[in-house]
Protein backbone atom coordinates (compact mmCIF):
# COMPACT_ATOMS: atom_id res chain seq x y z
CA UNK A 1 0.00 0.00 0.00
CA UNK A 2 1.37 3.26 -0.82
CA UNK A 3 1.21 6.41 1.42
CA UNK A 4 1.41 10.32 -0.21
CA UNK A 5 2.18 13.44 1.58
CA UNK A 6 -0.21 16.44 2.55
CA UNK A 7 0.45 17.73 -0.99
CA UNK A 8 -0.46 14.03 -2.85
CA UNK A 9 3.49 13.28 -3.55
CA UNK A 10 4.06 9.42 -2.59
CA UNK A 11 6.38 8.98 0.83
CA UNK A 12 9.24 6.61 0.72
CA UNK A 13 9.08 4.47 4.09
CA UNK A 14 12.46 3.09 5.66
CA UNK A 15 12.45 -0.89 5.78
CA UNK A 16 12.99 -2.07 9.27
CA UNK A 17 15.42 -5.11 9.23
CA UNK A 18 13.75 -8.22 11.22
CA UNK A 19 16.01 -10.27 13.03
CA UNK A 20 16.36 -14.07 13.38
CA UNK A 21 15.52 -14.25 16.92
CA UNK A 22 12.21 -12.43 15.90
CA UNK A 23 11.43 -14.43 13.38
CA UNK A 24 11.23 -17.91 15.08
CA UNK A 25 9.34 -16.52 18.08
CA UNK A 26 12.29 -15.65 20.68
CA UNK A 27 10.55 -13.79 23.23
CA UNK A 28 7.50 -16.54 23.35
CA UNK A 29 10.32 -19.53 23.65
CA UNK A 30 11.95 -17.12 26.37
CA UNK A 31 8.68 -17.10 28.26
CA UNK A 32 8.12 -20.79 27.48
CA UNK A 33 11.55 -21.70 28.92
CA UNK A 34 11.27 -19.19 32.27
CA UNK A 35 7.42 -21.02 32.68
CA UNK A 36 9.05 -24.97 32.67
CA UNK A 37 11.95 -23.60 34.73
CA UNK A 38 10.22 -22.81 37.07
CA UNK A 39 7.91 -26.00 37.42
CA UNK A 40 10.81 -27.72 37.30
CA UNK A 41 12.33 -26.30 40.58
CA UNK A 42 8.73 -26.37 42.53
CA UNK A 43 9.15 -30.29 41.55
CA UNK A 44 12.85 -31.21 42.65
CA UNK A 45 12.14 -29.37 45.80
CA UNK A 46 9.17 -31.46 45.90
CA UNK A 47 10.33 -34.59 45.29
CA UNK A 48 13.33 -34.33 48.40
CA UNK A 49 11.49 -32.44 50.73
CA UNK A 50 8.19 -34.87 50.72
CA UNK A 51 9.65 -37.85 49.35
CA UNK A 52 12.21 -40.52 50.71
CA UNK A 53 14.80 -43.07 48.79
CA UNK A 54 13.66 -46.48 49.93
CA UNK A 55 16.25 -48.70 51.31
CA UNK A 56 17.89 -50.95 49.15
CA UNK A 57 17.54 -55.06 49.03
CA UNK A 58 19.93 -57.34 48.74
CA UNK A 59 19.16 -60.51 47.01
CA UNK A 60 21.54 -62.50 49.34
CA UNK A 61 20.24 -65.99 47.93
CA UNK A 62 17.77 -66.97 45.92
CA UNK A 63 14.54 -67.37 47.62
CA UNK A 64 13.12 -70.58 48.67
CA UNK A 65 13.93 -71.04 51.69
CA UNK A 66 15.30 -74.19 53.91
CA UNK A 67 17.36 -73.66 56.58
CA UNK A 68 19.81 -70.75 56.62
CA UNK A 69 18.96 -69.74 53.46
CA UNK A 70 18.37 -65.26 52.79
CA UNK A 71 15.64 -64.48 50.34
CA UNK A 72 15.31 -60.60 49.50
CA UNK A 73 15.74 -58.48 52.82
CA UNK A 74 16.18 -54.95 53.94
CA UNK A 75 19.95 -54.73 54.65
CA UNK A 76 18.83 -52.51 57.74
CA UNK A 77 17.26 -55.34 58.60
CA UNK A 78 20.29 -57.78 58.43
CA UNK A 79 22.95 -55.59 59.84
CA UNK A 80 24.53 -57.61 62.46
CA UNK A 81 26.07 -56.12 65.90
CA UNK A 82 30.11 -55.99 65.39
CA UNK A 83 31.36 -58.93 68.12
CA UNK A 84 34.17 -57.72 70.05
CA UNK A 85 36.23 -59.95 71.25
CA UNK A 86 37.67 -59.66 74.50
CA UNK A 87 40.99 -57.47 74.68
CA UNK A 88 41.10 -54.78 76.43
CA UNK A 89 37.12 -54.09 76.26
CA UNK A 90 34.98 -54.51 79.36
CA UNK A 91 33.40 -57.72 78.85
CA UNK A 92 29.61 -58.80 79.13
CA UNK A 93 29.42 -62.36 80.59
CA UNK A 94 27.26 -64.49 80.13
CA UNK A 95 25.78 -66.59 82.26
CA UNK A 96 27.90 -69.54 83.30
CA UNK A 97 30.30 -68.93 80.59
CA UNK A 98 34.21 -69.41 80.87
CA UNK A 99 34.70 -66.76 78.07
CA UNK A 100 32.94 -63.75 76.58
CA UNK A 101 32.23 -61.31 74.62
CA UNK A 102 31.35 -58.08 74.61
CA UNK A 103 28.77 -56.39 71.94
CA UNK A 104 28.79 -52.67 71.17
CA UNK A 105 25.40 -50.91 70.41
CA UNK A 106 24.48 -51.76 66.79
CA UNK A 107 25.63 -49.29 63.76
CA UNK A 108 27.11 -48.67 60.87
CA UNK A 109 30.41 -50.67 61.35
CA UNK A 110 28.85 -53.47 59.80
CA UNK A 111 30.37 -53.47 56.32
CA UNK A 112 27.34 -52.91 53.54
CA UNK A 113 27.30 -56.40 51.50
CA UNK A 114 28.08 -56.34 48.14
CA UNK A 115 24.94 -57.54 46.17
CA UNK A 116 24.56 -61.02 44.36
CA UNK A 117 22.85 -61.31 41.33
CA UNK A 118 20.35 -64.56 41.57
CA UNK A 119 22.67 -67.62 41.22
CA UNK A 120 20.41 -69.32 39.30
CA UNK A 121 20.87 -67.10 36.47
CA UNK A 122 23.65 -65.72 34.27
CA UNK A 123 25.95 -67.57 32.79
CA UNK A 124 25.99 -70.07 36.29
CA UNK A 125 22.50 -72.53 34.72
CA UNK A 126 25.04 -72.89 31.74
CA UNK A 127 28.11 -73.92 33.65
CA UNK A 128 26.90 -76.42 35.85
CA UNK A 129 28.34 -79.65 35.22
CA UNK A 130 31.09 -77.74 32.92
CA UNK A 131 33.53 -80.37 31.11
CA UNK A 132 32.97 -83.13 32.99
CA UNK A 133 30.33 -83.80 35.39
CA UNK A 134 27.94 -85.18 33.10
CA UNK A 135 25.11 -87.27 34.08
CA UNK A 136 26.50 -87.38 37.39
CA UNK A 137 29.57 -89.10 37.84
CA UNK A 138 31.77 -87.73 34.97
CA UNK A 139 35.92 -87.58 35.30
CA UNK A 140 35.95 -83.82 35.05
CA UNK A 141 36.43 -80.74 36.88
CA UNK A 142 32.87 -79.95 36.99
CA UNK A 143 33.39 -75.98 36.25
CA UNK A 144 31.07 -74.39 34.09
CA UNK A 145 32.03 -71.45 32.02
CA UNK A 146 29.28 -68.95 33.89
CA UNK A 147 31.12 -69.01 37.04
CA UNK A 148 32.89 -66.13 38.56
CA UNK A 149 32.70 -62.51 38.62
CA UNK A 150 30.13 -61.91 35.93
CA UNK A 151 27.08 -62.89 35.60
CA UNK A 152 27.12 -66.06 37.64
CA UNK A 153 28.00 -66.11 40.68
CA UNK A 154 28.08 -62.04 40.90
CA UNK A 155 30.21 -59.77 43.20
CA UNK A 156 29.46 -61.19 46.63
CA UNK A 157 31.37 -64.39 46.40
CA UNK A 158 33.39 -63.63 43.99
CA UNK A 159 36.41 -63.35 45.66
CA UNK A 160 36.31 -66.63 48.12
CA UNK A 161 38.17 -69.38 46.06
CA UNK A 162 35.97 -70.43 43.23
CA UNK A 163 36.47 -74.42 44.86
CA UNK A 164 34.39 -72.82 48.17
CA UNK A 165 31.76 -70.50 46.45
CA UNK A 166 29.23 -73.56 44.86
CA UNK A 167 28.18 -74.19 48.47
CA UNK A 168 26.97 -70.71 48.70
CA UNK A 169 23.68 -71.63 46.44
CA UNK A 170 20.77 -73.17 47.03
CA UNK A 171 19.89 -74.51 43.73
CA UNK A 172 23.31 -75.23 43.09
CA UNK A 173 23.70 -77.04 46.22
CA UNK A 174 20.71 -79.05 44.91
CA UNK A 175 22.10 -79.42 41.88
CA UNK A 176 24.97 -80.82 42.43
CA UNK A 177 23.53 -83.33 44.74
CA UNK A 178 21.72 -84.39 41.87
CA UNK A 179 24.90 -85.05 39.59
CA UNK A 180 27.01 -86.67 42.06
CA UNK A 181 24.74 -89.17 43.57
CA UNK A 182 23.07 -87.52 46.38
CA UNK A 183 19.57 -86.99 47.45
CA UNK A 184 17.32 -84.62 48.64
CA UNK A 185 17.56 -86.09 51.82
CA UNK A 186 20.92 -85.34 52.29
CA UNK A 187 20.39 -81.76 52.32
CA UNK A 188 17.50 -82.15 54.78
CA UNK A 189 19.51 -84.62 56.88
CA UNK A 190 22.19 -81.77 56.83
CA UNK A 191 19.59 -78.81 58.17
CA UNK A 192 18.73 -80.93 60.86
CA UNK A 193 22.20 -81.48 62.22
CA UNK A 194 22.89 -77.82 61.78
CA UNK A 195 19.86 -77.11 63.78
CA UNK A 196 20.79 -79.83 66.45
CA UNK A 197 24.67 -77.94 66.84
CA UNK A 198 22.82 -74.72 67.06
CA UNK A 199 20.75 -75.48 69.88
CA UNK A 200 23.18 -77.42 72.02
CA UNK A 201 25.71 -74.55 71.42
CA UNK A 202 27.39 -73.38 74.92
CA UNK A 203 26.31 -69.49 76.73
CA UNK A 204 29.84 -68.85 75.64
CA UNK A 205 29.51 -69.34 71.98
CA UNK A 206 31.41 -72.71 72.23
CA UNK A 207 30.51 -76.03 71.72
CA UNK A 208 31.66 -79.35 74.24
CA UNK A 209 32.51 -80.31 77.59
CA UNK A 210 35.78 -80.48 76.96
CA UNK A 211 38.29 -79.63 74.00
CA UNK A 212 36.04 -76.77 73.25
CA UNK A 213 38.35 -75.18 70.48
CA UNK A 214 38.13 -78.56 68.79
CA UNK A 215 34.45 -79.20 69.01
CA UNK A 216 33.93 -75.31 67.99
CA UNK A 217 36.16 -75.83 65.19
CA UNK A 218 34.07 -79.05 64.12
CA UNK A 219 30.95 -77.03 64.20
CA UNK A 220 31.61 -73.85 62.27
CA UNK A 221 33.03 -76.40 59.70
CA UNK A 222 29.90 -77.89 59.58
CA UNK A 223 28.53 -74.42 58.91
CA UNK A 224 30.50 -73.29 56.57
CA UNK A 225 30.08 -76.62 54.90
CA UNK A 226 26.58 -75.33 54.18
CA UNK A 227 28.04 -71.81 53.52
CA UNK A 228 25.98 -70.52 56.67
CA UNK A 229 28.15 -67.61 58.09
CA UNK A 230 27.82 -64.73 60.38
CA UNK A 231 25.01 -63.32 58.16
CA UNK A 232 22.94 -66.34 57.47
CA UNK A 233 19.09 -65.99 58.86
CA UNK A 234 18.94 -68.99 60.97
CA UNK A 235 22.88 -69.32 61.88
CA UNK A 236 24.01 -66.06 61.94
CA UNK A 237 23.87 -65.24 65.61
CA UNK A 238 25.20 -68.95 66.09
CA UNK A 239 27.96 -68.57 63.80
CA UNK A 240 29.11 -65.41 64.95
CA UNK A 241 29.22 -66.29 68.39
CA UNK A 242 31.60 -69.49 67.41
CA UNK A 243 34.11 -67.36 65.35
CA UNK A 244 34.52 -64.73 68.26
CA UNK A 245 34.86 -67.64 71.24
CA UNK A 246 37.85 -69.16 68.86
CA UNK A 247 39.19 -65.47 68.79
CA UNK A 248 39.44 -65.17 72.16
CA UNK A 249 40.84 -68.34 72.92
CA UNK A 250 43.50 -67.28 70.73
CA UNK A 251 44.07 -63.45 72.07
CA UNK A 252 44.15 -65.01 75.47
CA UNK A 253 46.79 -67.44 74.30
CA UNK A 254 48.99 -65.66 71.90
CA UNK A 255 47.79 -67.17 69.15
CA UNK A 256 47.53 -70.99 70.75
CA UNK A 257 43.92 -72.71 69.96
CA UNK A 258 43.47 -75.30 72.64
CA UNK A 259 42.59 -75.07 76.39
CA UNK A 260 45.47 -77.31 78.04
CA UNK A 261 48.83 -77.05 76.69
CA UNK A 262 49.64 -79.45 79.09
CA UNK A 263 48.41 -82.14 77.21
CA UNK A 264 49.89 -84.24 74.93
CA UNK A 265 47.59 -84.02 72.10
CA UNK A 266 47.17 -80.13 71.70
CA UNK A 267 48.06 -79.40 68.68
CA UNK A 268 45.03 -81.41 67.17
CA UNK A 269 42.41 -79.01 69.05
CA UNK A 270 45.11 -76.28 67.51
CA UNK A 271 44.81 -77.40 64.09
CA UNK A 272 40.93 -77.80 63.74
CA UNK A 273 40.13 -74.42 65.55
CA UNK A 274 43.14 -73.11 62.68
CA UNK A 275 40.66 -74.63 60.18
CA UNK A 276 37.60 -73.38 60.84
CA UNK A 277 39.57 -69.47 61.64
CA UNK A 278 41.02 -70.03 57.76
CA UNK A 279 37.47 -70.68 56.82
CA UNK A 280 35.99 -67.75 59.14
CA UNK A 281 38.24 -65.26 57.64
CA UNK A 282 37.96 -65.85 53.63
CA UNK A 283 33.83 -65.59 54.11
CA UNK A 284 34.06 -62.49 56.39
CA UNK A 285 36.61 -60.64 54.70
CA UNK A 286 34.18 -60.86 51.36
CA UNK A 287 30.70 -60.54 52.90
CA UNK A 288 32.78 -57.31 54.62
CA UNK A 289 31.78 -58.67 58.10
CA UNK A 290 34.07 -57.19 60.59
CA UNK A 291 35.08 -59.05 63.65
CA UNK A 292 38.32 -57.31 65.39
CA UNK A 293 41.13 -59.17 65.60
CA UNK A 294 40.59 -62.10 63.12
CA UNK A 295 42.50 -61.59 60.54
CA UNK A 296 45.22 -61.41 63.24
CA UNK A 297 44.91 -64.47 64.83
CA UNK A 298 44.23 -66.56 62.04
CA UNK A 299 47.42 -65.10 60.88
CA UNK A 300 49.09 -66.01 64.43
CA UNK A 301 47.39 -69.68 64.33
CA UNK A 302 48.87 -70.81 61.34
CA UNK A 303 52.14 -69.52 61.37
CA UNK A 304 52.34 -71.09 64.30
CA UNK A 305 51.98 -74.75 62.66
CA UNK A 306 54.20 -73.82 59.98
CA UNK A 307 57.04 -72.37 63.04
CA UNK A 308 56.62 -75.83 65.13
CA UNK A 309 56.71 -77.86 62.30
CA UNK A 310 58.97 -81.12 63.43
CA UNK A 311 62.66 -81.82 61.84
CA UNK A 312 61.14 -85.22 59.69
CA UNK A 313 58.33 -83.18 57.88
CA UNK A 314 55.39 -84.12 60.51
CA UNK A 315 54.15 -82.47 63.25
CA UNK A 316 54.65 -83.93 66.73
CA UNK A 317 52.52 -83.99 69.59
CA UNK A 318 53.06 -80.71 71.81
CA UNK A 319 54.64 -79.45 68.89
CA UNK A 320 57.92 -81.02 69.50
CA UNK A 321 60.33 -79.78 66.50
CA UNK A 322 63.04 -82.37 67.51
CA UNK A 323 62.21 -85.84 68.20
CA UNK A 324 58.40 -87.05 69.69
CA UNK A 325 55.80 -88.43 68.40
CA UNK A 326 54.38 -87.74 64.65
CA UNK A 327 51.52 -89.24 63.25
CA UNK A 328 49.57 -88.86 59.95
CA UNK A 329 46.56 -88.63 61.45
CA UNK A 330 47.62 -84.98 63.22
CA UNK A 331 49.70 -84.45 59.76
CA UNK A 332 46.49 -84.39 58.22
CA UNK A 333 45.26 -82.13 60.45
CA UNK A 334 47.96 -79.20 59.85
CA UNK A 335 47.62 -79.51 56.09
CA UNK A 336 44.13 -78.86 56.05
CA UNK A 337 44.27 -76.03 57.97
CA UNK A 338 46.68 -74.15 56.27
CA UNK A 339 45.07 -74.97 52.94
CA UNK A 340 42.03 -73.24 54.35
CA UNK A 341 44.59 -70.37 55.89
CA UNK A 342 46.00 -69.94 51.87
CA UNK A 343 42.28 -68.99 51.04
CA UNK A 344 42.88 -65.45 53.21
CA UNK A 345 44.98 -62.57 51.59
CA UNK A 346 47.77 -63.19 55.21
CA UNK A 347 50.92 -63.84 54.22
CA UNK A 348 52.77 -66.75 55.78
CA UNK A 349 56.62 -67.18 56.16
CA UNK A 350 57.88 -70.58 54.74
CA UNK A 351 54.25 -71.72 53.61
CA UNK A 352 55.28 -73.74 50.57
CA UNK A 353 58.32 -75.56 52.07
CA UNK A 354 56.05 -76.30 54.92
CA UNK A 355 53.97 -77.99 52.82
CA UNK A 356 56.40 -79.71 50.73
CA UNK A 357 57.95 -81.37 53.68
CA UNK A 358 54.92 -82.50 54.78
CA UNK A 359 53.56 -84.04 51.74
CA UNK A 360 56.51 -85.85 51.82
CA UNK A 361 56.42 -87.04 55.36
CA UNK A 362 52.76 -88.66 54.48
CA UNK A 363 54.41 -89.92 51.14
CA UNK A 364 57.23 -92.02 53.44
CA UNK A 365 53.93 -93.68 55.49
CA UNK A 366 52.50 -95.13 52.77
CA UNK A 367 52.66 -98.96 52.33
CA UNK A 368 53.58 -100.82 48.86
CA UNK A 369 49.81 -101.82 48.81
CA UNK A 370 48.91 -98.35 48.84
CA UNK A 371 47.42 -97.58 52.45
CA UNK A 372 49.15 -94.99 54.54
CA UNK A 373 49.69 -96.17 58.07
CA UNK A 374 49.72 -93.85 61.12
CA UNK A 375 52.93 -94.29 61.95
CA UNK A 376 54.67 -95.36 59.51
CA UNK A 377 53.46 -97.81 56.61
CA UNK A 378 52.15 -100.57 58.19
CA UNK A 379 48.77 -101.26 59.76
CA UNK A 380 48.62 -99.80 63.22
CA UNK A 381 47.16 -101.60 66.17
CA UNK A 382 46.97 -104.71 64.49
CA UNK A 383 44.17 -104.09 61.90
CA UNK A 384 44.50 -105.49 58.60
CA UNK A 385 43.49 -102.17 57.33
CA UNK A 386 45.06 -98.78 56.73
CA UNK A 387 42.16 -96.67 58.20
CA UNK A 388 44.53 -93.38 57.61
CA UNK A 389 44.59 -93.92 53.46
CA UNK A 390 41.67 -90.93 53.31
CA UNK A 391 44.27 -88.74 54.87
CA UNK A 392 47.20 -89.44 52.57
CA UNK A 393 44.95 -88.91 49.60
CA UNK A 394 43.12 -85.97 50.14
CA UNK A 395 45.80 -83.35 52.12
CA UNK A 396 47.81 -84.38 48.29
CA UNK A 397 44.49 -83.66 46.61
CA UNK A 398 44.50 -80.49 48.46
CA UNK A 399 47.73 -79.29 47.33
CA UNK A 400 47.25 -79.64 44.03
CA UNK A 401 49.56 -83.16 43.73
CA UNK A 402 45.91 -85.31 42.41
CA UNK A 403 48.04 -86.81 39.52
CA UNK A 404 51.22 -88.55 41.85
CA UNK A 405 51.37 -92.09 41.95
CA UNK A 406 50.89 -92.28 45.75
CA UNK A 407 47.33 -90.44 45.43
CA UNK A 408 46.03 -93.03 42.66
CA UNK A 409 47.22 -96.06 44.73
CA UNK A 410 45.87 -94.93 47.61
CA UNK A 411 42.14 -94.72 45.51
CA UNK A 412 42.67 -97.78 44.10
CA UNK A 413 43.28 -99.01 47.82
CA UNK A 414 40.15 -97.37 49.14
CA UNK A 415 38.11 -98.50 46.06
CA UNK A 416 39.18 -102.33 46.95
CA UNK A 417 39.14 -102.57 50.50
CA UNK A 418 37.47 -100.34 52.54
CA UNK A 419 33.99 -101.09 54.38
CA UNK A 420 31.44 -99.14 55.73
CA UNK A 421 28.12 -100.54 57.89
CA UNK A 422 27.11 -98.37 60.46
CA UNK A 423 26.49 -101.12 63.42
CA UNK A 424 28.96 -102.80 62.79
CA UNK A 425 32.45 -102.87 63.43
CA UNK A 426 33.16 -101.19 60.23
CA UNK A 427 32.16 -98.05 61.16
CA UNK A 428 34.88 -95.45 61.09
CA UNK A 429 33.43 -92.19 60.78
CA UNK A 430 36.79 -90.81 61.13
CA UNK A 431 38.33 -92.69 58.26
CA UNK A 432 35.23 -91.89 56.37
CA UNK A 433 35.41 -88.01 56.59
CA UNK A 434 38.08 -88.52 54.84
CA UNK A 435 37.57 -91.14 52.24
CA UNK A 436 34.40 -90.13 51.20
CA UNK A 437 36.15 -86.47 50.53
CA UNK A 438 39.20 -88.44 48.88
CA UNK A 439 36.93 -90.11 46.69
CA UNK A 440 34.78 -87.23 45.82
CA UNK A 441 37.79 -85.71 43.79
CA UNK A 442 38.66 -88.27 42.29
CA UNK A 443 35.22 -88.61 40.47
CA UNK A 444 34.37 -91.41 38.24
CA UNK A 445 33.10 -94.93 38.55
CA UNK A 446 35.06 -95.00 42.05
CA UNK A 447 33.50 -92.49 43.26
CA UNK A 448 29.51 -93.71 42.39
CA UNK A 449 30.75 -96.70 43.83
CA UNK A 450 31.60 -95.29 47.44
CA UNK A 451 28.93 -93.53 47.12
CA UNK A 452 26.67 -96.18 47.42
CA UNK A 453 28.47 -97.63 50.29
CA UNK A 454 28.40 -94.45 52.45
CA UNK A 455 25.57 -92.09 51.32
CA UNK A 456 22.54 -94.47 53.18
CA UNK A 457 24.33 -95.71 55.64
CA UNK A 458 24.96 -92.08 57.24
CA UNK A 459 21.13 -90.92 56.18
CA UNK A 460 19.68 -94.04 58.11
CA UNK A 461 21.63 -93.44 60.97
CA UNK A 462 20.76 -90.06 62.23
CA UNK A 463 18.14 -89.65 64.93
CA UNK A 464 15.15 -87.65 64.72
CA UNK A 465 16.56 -84.90 67.02
CA UNK A 466 19.19 -84.26 64.08
CA UNK A 467 22.38 -85.88 66.19
CA UNK A 468 23.95 -89.41 64.96
CA UNK A 469 23.52 -92.49 67.28
CA UNK A 470 26.84 -93.75 68.10
CA UNK A 471 28.17 -96.05 65.61
CA UNK A 472 29.24 -99.86 65.73
CA UNK A 473 26.67 -101.75 67.39
CA UNK A 474 28.05 -102.20 70.79
CA UNK A 475 31.28 -103.88 68.98
CA UNK A 476 34.79 -102.91 68.60
CA UNK A 477 35.08 -100.83 65.52
CA UNK A 478 37.81 -101.05 63.14
CA UNK A 479 39.91 -97.55 64.03
CA UNK A 480 42.91 -96.31 65.66
CA UNK A 481 41.01 -93.66 67.58
CA UNK A 482 37.15 -93.92 68.34
CA UNK A 483 36.24 -90.96 70.44
CA UNK A 484 33.20 -90.04 68.18
CA UNK A 485 31.29 -93.06 69.81
CA UNK A 486 31.52 -91.70 72.97
CA UNK A 487 27.96 -91.93 75.00
CA UNK A 488 29.08 -88.11 76.34
CA UNK A 489 28.29 -85.12 74.51
CA UNK A 490 31.64 -84.89 73.10
CA UNK A 491 31.42 -87.95 71.50
CA UNK A 492 27.51 -87.00 69.75
CA UNK A 493 28.80 -83.58 68.55
CA UNK A 494 32.57 -85.09 67.50
CA UNK A 495 30.26 -87.58 65.67
CA UNK A 496 27.35 -85.84 64.17
CA UNK A 497 29.60 -82.88 62.65
CA UNK A 498 31.83 -85.97 60.79
CA UNK A 499 28.17 -87.01 59.54
CA UNK A 500 27.76 -83.25 58.49
CA UNK A 501 30.53 -82.76 56.64
CA UNK A 502 30.54 -86.43 54.81
CA UNK A 503 26.84 -85.19 53.50
CA UNK A 504 28.27 -81.84 52.18
CA UNK A 505 31.09 -83.92 50.22
CA UNK A 506 28.48 -83.28 47.26
CA UNK A 507 28.96 -79.56 47.30
CA UNK A 508 31.56 -78.17 49.83
CA UNK A 509 34.76 -78.65 47.33
CA UNK A 510 34.40 -78.76 43.58
CA UNK A 511 35.99 -82.19 41.92
CA UNK A 512 39.71 -80.89 41.31
CA UNK A 513 40.91 -84.40 40.32
CA UNK A 514 39.74 -86.70 37.60
CA UNK A 515 42.73 -87.40 35.47
CA UNK A 516 41.97 -84.61 32.85
CA UNK A 517 43.74 -81.82 31.51
CA UNK A 518 41.12 -79.85 32.85
CA UNK A 519 41.38 -80.49 36.49
CA UNK A 520 42.28 -77.87 38.67
CA UNK A 521 45.40 -78.28 40.29
CA UNK A 522 43.85 -78.16 44.01
CA UNK A 523 40.47 -77.58 46.34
Amino acid sequence: MDIYDQEGNPVQLEQRKTGIWAKIGGGSLMFAALFHIVLLVIGAFWIFQITREPEKKVDFMPPGGGGGERGEHQVQQKKRAQITPTTNVKRVFAEGAAASYAIPEQGDNFGEMSTLSSLSGGGMTGGLGGTGTGAGFGRGNGNGAGLGMGGGAGKLFGLIPETMRKRCSREDRLQRLKENGGTPACEDAVLKSLRWLKNNQNSDGSWGQSKQSAMTGFALLAYFGHCETPVSEEFGDSCMKGIVYLVNVGMKNNGKMAENFTEKSWPYEHAIATYALGEAATFCKDLKVEVPYLMEQTGKAGQLIIDNQNRNGGWAYLYEKEGGHTDVSVVGWQLQSLKACSHTNISYKGMNNCINKGLTYLTQQQDESGGFGYSGPKPSGGLEYHTLTGVGVLCNQMWGKSARSEVRKGLKYISEKTKFDYNSEFSDLYGHYYESQAMMQQGGEEWKKYNDLFRDQVLNNQDSDGSWKAPGGGKKIRAVATSYADNNQNGKIYRTCLCTLMLEVYYRFLNSSGGGSSARPSI
